[in-house]
């Protein structure tokens, strides 16, 4: 039997906007259902606005749905011990600009429940598995967008969880890093980590993943493996932008 990593059952939000005379609602995501078998890599694509920020913040329990439920390996996610599976790269991941990288991953280390050694030992592995290590005495202030995305990664990689939700994970990084975060992203998957990541590259998400969910409109609209796309004339683009429309 196959144990699903990320499970959504008629998920939907709506966010609450107050104005002077009384208030706005915007619908996000909306009878939203989908599981994540664990040990794949699945992408999630869609326009600006299509809900794929919010589907992140949903699985890492920082916002609730107002229908449906959300389970991570079979549990809540805003409980401690479905948090101690899941490593989160937000889209613009912020670290105080005075710390240098070893200092905020201790940090966040703190946070995940590391300490002692064990704390020192995951901190260096994340620096060195995410190409950090030679600017470990510079300031996060003396940091490239593309430095800060991988300090990002490190800290998502630190507590060695087995869920990986990482928002856009190649933003701002060059060519060369690309490759080498999808590298690392592949063999942490060999190791048998499950990843969940969006991007806006298709051609990234058609590198990395086995399956991909397109969104349209706060909507599931297409669920697409990699034979599907590797047999249809333009790919996935063509399946994406087809899905769009």
């Amino acid at each position: 039997m196959t144990t699903n990593a990320v499970s959504f059952a008629g998920v939907e939000k709506t966010y609450k906007r107050p104005r002077l005379l009384g208030a706005v609602y915007h619908t996000a995501v909306q009878d939203l259902s989908f599981d994540i078998p664990a040990g794949e890599i699945t992408g999630l694509l869609g326009l600006n606005g299509a809900g794929k920020t919010t589907i992140m913040k949903l699985l890492t329990g920082l916002l609730f749905p107002n229908a449906g439920t959300v389970q991570v390996f079979g549990l809540p996610p805003s409980g401690q011990a479905a948090k101690a599976k899941v490593g989160f790269l937000p889209e613009l991941p912020y670290f105080p600009p005075q710390l240098k990288p070893g200092s905020a991953l201790a940090y966040y280390g703190r946070l995940s429940g590391l300490s002692g050694k064990e704390l020192s030992l995951a901190a260096e592995e994340a620096l060195q598995r995410t190409g950090l290590e030679p600017h470990a005495d510079k300031r996060i202030s003396e940091f490239s967008k593309g430095m800060l995305q991988r300090l990002g990664l490190a800290q998502a990689l630190l507590h060695k969880p087995d869920l990986l939700v990482l928002d856009e994970p190649v933003s701002g990084l060059d060519p060369l890093a690309i490759h080498d975060i999808r590298k690392l992203l592949a063999g942490l998957n060999a190791e048998g980590r499950t990843i969940f990541l969006s991007s806006h590259s298709i051609s990234e998400v058609e590198k990395l993943c086995g399956r991909v969910l397109i969104m349209v409109r706060g909507r599931l609209a297409k669920t697409v493996t990699r034979a599907e796309w590797e047999a249809a004339p333009g790919g996935l683009e063509a399946i994406f932008v087809e899905a769009v429309k």
